[in-house]
């Protein structure tokens, strides 16, 4: 089955993507910044700076492409067959729970 690519976090259609984002990235019908806050899978609005990884300094614009050193695109792929798969490995849902008890 082959894939169309990474979906858009704005908009869910497939971008063709299907290697890593570049800074210069953009969905194809939406024209959305792919390699940003919001396309990160540590983006998390409930956390400092709506991230879940240790950044210093706040990025004011979520949705712009941005040189975070932490950014980790979203593994959901939509395939030909229409499901859409999310890589979640047992250590992001470990790091996920834990970080619910988390002060």
């Amino acid at each position: 089955m082959a894939t169309e690519g990474l979906l858009c976090w704005s908009c869910g259609r497939p971008t063709g993507i299907t290697g890593r984002v570049m800074r210069s990235d953009s969905c194809t019908s939406c024209l959305a910044d792919m390699r940003c806050c919001r396309g990160c899978r540590f983006f998390d609005p409930t956390r400092r700076f709506h991230c879940r990884e240790p950044v210093e300094t706040n990025i004011v614009n979520k949705e712009k492409s941005n040189f975070c050193d932490f950014f980790s695109q979203r593994d959901a792929m939509k395939t030909a067959g229409g499901v859409t798969r999310i890589s979640d490995s047992k250590d992001d849902r470990k790091k996920r729970f834990d970080d619910l008890f988390d002060d």
